[in-house]
């Protein structure tokens, strides 16, 4: 077993951190459409709370994740008899993907705490570093819900890719990271 990136494959960590931020992710896309369909009351505060809570987990672990690609680089993408459009489209889907998944949790964070309500992950209230402001409240929970469907769709890409990775160019891109 190993801990780090070689040169062909990925270690467990890299390989932890992708399934862990995927299932989160898919989880509180849930979650969160869920809570969005609901009206808050006291029965289900709570759980506006957890999805808060496990939201800035999730941003840690990407900020995490992007800490181990410094200390340990991915390997390279297989790209022999890919399409360069592909290729590309892979890339910039790597990218957009990453930066979604700082944004997301990010504009929830900046809406819940323009509220002026203590924002907590898990119990532990966090500084507030955004304004109080009806306009940063109303502008960070829209940017949170749009970045959110536009989460939802890069996602879908993510998995359709491996797939067609996987199932058409049977290339191993997928084998990588289901395996040491």
């Amino acid at each position: 077993m190993r801990w780090r990136n070689g040169p062909d494959r990925f270690g467990l960590i890299t390989r932890m951190l992708h399934w862990a931020m995927g299932l989160g992710i898919i989880g509180m896309l849930g979650f969160g459409t869920v809570l969005s369909r609901m009206q808050p009351s006291l029965g289900n505060i709570w759980l506006y709370g957890l999805h808060k809570s496990v939201g800035l987990c999730l941003l840690a672990l990407v900020l995490a994740r992007l800490a181990w690609h410094r200390i340990s680089p991915p390997p390279a993408s297989l790209t022999e008899g890919i399409a360069p459009w592909q290729v590309a489209a892979g890339r910039w889907a790597h990218r957009l993907l990453y930066a979604l998944m700082l944004a997301v949790p990010l504009a929830g964070w900046i809406g819940s705490a323009a509220t002026g309500i203590d924002v907590q992950v898990f119990g532990l209230t966090l500084p507030n570093p955004f304004p109080v402001s009806e306009a940063w409240d109303k502008g960070g929970f829209l940017a949170h819900a749009v970045l959110t469907k536009l989460l939802m769709a890069v996602v879908a890409l993510h998995v359709a890719g491996a797939l067609h990775r996987a199932l058409w160019h049977r290339d191993g891109t997928l084998r990588r990271m289901l395996r040491a």
